[in-house]
């Protein structure tokens, strides 16, 4: 009559993942493509050592995906300069990495793009908490003066 217990929490998953979308700051979505990328990363560790194959190119894959139509697709290259361009050397690099993990079954690189990755999203996470970063985040409505 109902859905499972899972689907249940799969759509409660999915909304509140949506509404975190909606939600969030540039900055915010950002942290939200490492952490998915990190997620898939982890997959597919997991799947890559019990030998599920399948599951792990899908986790793979979804990674890559996230590099380069998330975060690689957000640079902006005339604004960002050096530094974008540095980046984007560096989704490339990390993408093609992922490509050998995969087709080899080595887990040392899907730890070393791991490493990358986690450094990149404390460095993000660390601008994000400057002072200028602040002013510039969108306030909330003040609801106490209706």
């Amino acid at each position: 009559m109902f859905g499972s217990r899972q689907s249940g929490v799969n759509a409660y998953a999915k909304v509140g993942l949506e509404t975190g979308v909606v939600a969030a700051s540039p900055h915010k979505l950002i942290v939200m493509l490492f952490d998915g990328a990190l997620t898939a990363l982890n997959a597919a560790l997991l799947h890559m050592r019990s030998g599920n194959i399948a599951e792990k190119g899908k986790a793979i894959s979804k990674a890559i995906l996230i590099i380069d139509s998330g975060l690689r697709a957000s640079l902006d290259k005339k604004a960002g300069g050096d530094i974008a361009e540095g980046l984007d050397a560096l989704y490339e690099y990390m993408s093609e990495r992922l490509l050998i993990a995969n087709l080899n079954n080595e887990p040392a690189i899907l730890e070393e793009v791991q490493r990358l990755l986690g450094d990149l999203r404390d460095t993000w996470n660390a601008i994000g908490v400057t002072p200028a970063a602040r002013a510039d985040a969108p306030r909330s409505p003040n609801f106490a003066s209706a």
